[in-house]
């Protein structure tokens, strides 16, 4: 272990184009690759990682909101960006950034129109989503009709992509739902096929959609939590490597005598001597309350040490009773060594929410650019 000072997210970039290389294995080789960078891409460095898969070869990227897509811009990224939430107050800045808008609704299209007519665009690319099960975001399969009402003999804009979202794509016990989203998806598109008089490419997997029903890849795939290192189970898990490790250090030891309690509302009493450490991370970095009170723990050199007491905002306790170590020692909270979802598991959530908590003021550190 070496000595990193401070609380830090390590990123490393070969984990991301190990993960990238599994995931197009599983796709053929036409198949359009979409990385989804949304969220800081996964509470990691979303300019980072989308330049990655830029150079990688990846067709799309996606983020949820405008302003995330235009910070991709800014920072050089050329390849198309679909956004994948967006809101009219932003289809200006969406449009000079030349962003490519998902339609989700009778309003949304609407509005997008007319700032495309105000504007005198021409074929302008937006995106038509289908809800099929998700109930989310996403137009109805009776609103075929009204769609191609709107749309036939305006050249605004032209639908370069179709796609649908499914709900449990990670679940054996719903396999018939999946499949029955499929199949709507499928009918949906060939309608919406015939009546705009030609076919958009269709996307609808995502992570364990790829793993799990690669029949319905269509003409793109969106990958987001696998490009990280997940795959929602734990044999493709291990298939994956981790893209980001958060790591801290021992502050200040403790040695806390019988019925003494450690932190806020005395939530931990020991029971005997022992030894605790004072770490450099708390909620406001995105480590919550959850996760104290013994629920979750950190490595230090590679042993467990349980969170005691309540998670403060800057600072976490953790028991070191037994393990060697002095104060500046690193410790690993989740990464290569400690999952990120075994670590959420600990707390009943999962590794999507602990990774995107990672707050911005914890820094980031890039390996093997």
């Amino acid at each position: 272990m070496g000595n990193i000072g401070e609380t830090t997210l390590e990123i490393d970039l070969s984990a991301l184009e190990h993960n990238y290389h599994y995931l197009k294995s599983k796709l053929s080789s036409d198949t359009k690759f979409l990385g989804v960078v949304k969220a800081f891409a996964y509470g990691s460095d979303m300019v980072i990682i989308a330049q990655k898969l830029e150079r990688l070869g990846a067709d799309y990227l996606a983020v949820a909101y405008t302003k995330e897509g235009v910070l991709l811009r800014e920072a050089g990224i050329q390849i198309p960006i679909l956004v994948l939430h967006p809101q009219p107050v932003n289809f200006d800045h969406l449009i000079l950034h030349k962003l490519e808008p998902s339609m989700y609704s009778p309003k949304i299209l609407k509005e997008f129109l007319e700032m495309a007519q105000k504007l005198g665009l021409g074929n302008f690319p937006i995106h038509i989503k289908f809800n099929t099960g998700l109930n989310r975001l996403g137009f109805w399969e009776q609103d075929v009709d009204h769609i191609v009402e709107i749309l036939n003999g305006r050249n605004e804009v032209k639908v370069v992509s179709i796609f649908s979202h499914l709900a449990a794509s990670e679940d054996p016990n719903e396999k018939d739902f999946s499949l029955t989203q499929i199949n709507t998806f499928k009918k949906i598109s060939q309608e919406l096929n015939e009546k705009l008089g030609y076919a958009p490419f269709r996307h609808m997997l995502n992570t364990s959609g790829i793993l799990n029903y690669p029949e319905a890849q269509f003409e793109m795939a969106r990958c987001g939590i696998g490009l990280y290192g997940y795959g929602n189970e734990s044999t493709i898990d291990q298939e994956l490597k981790p893209v980001a490790t958060l790591k801290t250090v021992i502050s200040q030891l403790h040695q806390i005598e019988p019925n003494e309690s450690v932190g806020y509302n005395r939530a931990f009493t020991s029971d005997r001597y022992r030894t605790t450490a004072t770490l450099p991370l708390g909620h406001a970095d995105g480590i919550g309350r959850q996760y104290g009170n013994q629920k979750t723990h950190v490595l230090v050199h590679g042993k467990k040490a349980p969170i005691i007491g309540n998670v403060c905002m800057d600072m976490i306790m953790v028991d070191v009773t037994g393990i060697a170590c002095k104060e500046g020692d690193e410790v690993v909270v989740f990464g290569t060594e400690q999952s990120a979802e075994g670590f959420a598991n600990t707390a009943g959530t999962i590794s999507y929410e602990i990774l995107t908590a990672i707050s911005s003021r914890v820094k980031r550190v890039v390996l093997n650019p």
